[in-house]
Order: structure tokens, then sequence, then C-alpha cells
């Protein structure tokens, strides 16, 4: 049973709403002045709070502002309730992070709605989604729920992709977007003479291939398996229901790319300043922390020489080279092609 806090300093008002709130299922808590209200939201944690703008003791506003400060209290949905329609009255609450705005007197439905909204868009950012096949499914039902939009199929079909096989080419056109459900995927620069570059490396859980959909240009460049991996592709049409119709998952995305961005701004600076025994070591370290599980005391990798060459932005044999240096150096080991980081540490603060 979700847990309202109803704050409102007019008992006829507080009591009649309180009741409404109650034969919808809801459990509700109620307060008569600001202070008393903040009181038992810092002590309950309620899933939604109701509150009066003009009242005794502390007013609407300064309720919002103390909750706002608190890290426990701060994401609560929060609605007011006022006699007053004024637009700098209303501009002033929502400047101030309300939610939404109800304008007494209001029926039973224009509460009811309010509030259902409110709470089925905290659970879409409350809900912890599992990184896999059903959880994505899951995401994508949920997101087109809170608009009501047509149920549209999330039947995606996995497909295998072996090792070193493409999974889009430069210069195709994207149909989707990509997830990782198991494996490891590189995405991957070819120049005129065939040399490739390690643009990007894509884990257990994450998407990839999402930019040129979003620009509606041709791949720039291609996609890869580093390994045999499982992956699925969410439609076009899917994906664009969900971009254009719901703040939260384009939030989410435009998150993602702005962690891109400036991944690529930093991998950038490197491959121009840095030298080649740093950047391999670079190399390494990136492929630990974007590889090692959490369980795992040291990491090892099977990448290949190729493959770590093309994320260094060097030859192969550059490469195979600078990995004999730090195994000397006691920084890895090299086993039957499995390289082994034996000091996390010096290799990653290793100097220019």
């Amino acid at each position: 049973m979700k847990r309202i806090l109803l704050i409102e300093d007019n008992k006829d008002v507080r009591e009649n709403t309180a009741e409404i709130l109650v034969l919808a299922q809801y459990h509700v808590s109620t307060a008569e002045n600001g202070k008393t209200g903040v009181e038992i939201a810092q002590k309950e944690k309620p899933d939604l709070i109701i509150c009066d703008i003009t009242m005794p003791v502390l007013d609407g506003h300064g309720v919002l502002h103390l909750l706002s400060k608190n890290d426990e209290t701060a994401s609560i949905p929060f609605i007011f309730l006022t006699a007053k329609a004024e637009k700098n009255d209303f501009r002033k609450g929502m400047e101030m992070g309300a939610d939404d705005y109800l304008t007494k007197p209001f029926d039973d439905v224009e509460l009811l709605n309010a509030i259902e909204i409110r709470l089925r868009k905290k659970e879409i950012h409350k809900k912890e989604f599992i990184k896999n096949i059903a959880g994505i499914n899951e995401f994508i039902a949920d997101a087109k729920g809170l608009e009501s939009l047509k149920q549209l199929s999330v039947a995606h079909d996995v497909k295998i992709y072996k090792k070193k096989i493409d999974i889009y080419k430069k210069g195709s056109f994207p149909l989707g977007i990509y997830f990782i459900n198991k494996g490891k995927v590189k995405t991957y620069q070819t120049n005129e003479l065939g040399k490739e570059l390690i643009t990007e490396l894509h884990k257990e859980g994450e998407f990839f291939g999402y930019l040129p959909l979003l620009q509606d240009e041709k791949y720039t460049g291609s996609a890869a398996a580093l390994e045999d991996s499982e992956i699925f592709m969410i439609p076009k049409e899917d994906f664009f229901s969900l971009i254009y119709k719901n703040a939260v998952v384009s939030m989410r995305f435009i998150e993602i790319l702005s962690n891109n961005l400036k991944e690529k701004e930093k991998q950038l600076l490197k491959l121009a300043y840095n030298s080649v025994r740093k950047r391999v070591a670079e190399a390494l370290i990136i492929l630990s922390d974007k590889y090692k599980k959490e369980k795992e005391q040291i990491f090892s990798t099977n990448v290949s020489r190729d493959d770590l060459a093309n994320m260094v932005g060097t030859a192969t044999e550059t490469v195979i080279r600078t990995l004999s240096d730090f195994k000397e150096d006691k920084l890895i080991e090299i086993s039957g092609g499995a390289i082994t980081i034996l000091n996390y540490e010096k290799l990653s603060k290793l100097k220019n």
C-alpha cells in the first residue's frame, strides 16, 4: 500500500481529502501545518506528498525547500494544493521542484489521476531493471505504459555473433539499437589503407549503435564481436517511441551520450600526446576497468594483439615488444596468449 502525506491547515479539506485517499487504498498520514509535515516526512519517508501552499508556521514553499535539502526526501513526488490561480504562484512552485499543482476546489478524479501519474513516474525512475533481455523488455513495456502508448512487440530475436564477426558495417543504415545480453563488442573505424582503430568497447548489459539512429545517418564506423556474443536489437520504431514520447528514457540516453563523448575526448587527447608505452598501459587499464568482474582478485584477458594495437593506434609488433617490456618489469604476466595484470597501480601511473 502506497503511503501519502497530506499537509493541509484547513480541517474540512484535510479530512475530506484524506477520506478520498483512504477509499482509494492509500495509507494516509496528515499534518495541520508545514512544520509538522516536514517532521512526519523525514520520519516516515512517504511515497508522495500533497501540500497546501498557504499555511501557518511554515508555508508549502518552505516545506518543499526543506525537504529538497535532504537526500532522503528530495526525490519524493510533491503535489501542491492552492486556492490561488495566479501564474506567478504556479511558476514559483514548479521552479522550486514541485511535480504537479492542483487548484482548489478539485474533484476526486482529478486528485487521484495526479497521484497515480506521479507514483508511476517515480516507479520508472526507481525500479532496478535486470540487465538482460527480460529486463530490457520490461523497461520498454513500463515506459510505453507510462504514456499509454499502443502495445508494441517486445519479442526481440537474439542473434549469436561469433568472435570477429561484424554486427554492422560502416556505410549501412541503422535499423535499430543493439543490446549485449552476453559477450563483448568493439566499435571501430578503418582508414583507406584498411588500418583499424577501436573507438569503443562494450560489455554485457550495454547499448550501442544508437547515435547514427538519432542522427538519421549511415554508420560512420563498424561493430564486431570481441568474443562469441548474444546480441539483440530494439527496432527503430520502438526506440523512437521511447525517446520522443518519454522524458525518462530520453534523459537516460542523453546521460549515456554525454559519458561517451567525454570518454572519446579523453581518448583523442591520449592518442595525440601520450607515448606508445603509456598508451599500451592505458589500454590494459581500460580493459581491466571495463571487463574485470567484482569477485576477481586479478584481471586476465585473452585480447588479441591486433585488437590491442587497434586500441592503441600503433603496429601489432610494437605492442608485442611493449608487452614484453611490461613482463620484464613484473607489471604483467603472459601465458598462452593471456595477459594478466600483476601491478594495476604501477601500470595506471606509468609515466609518459
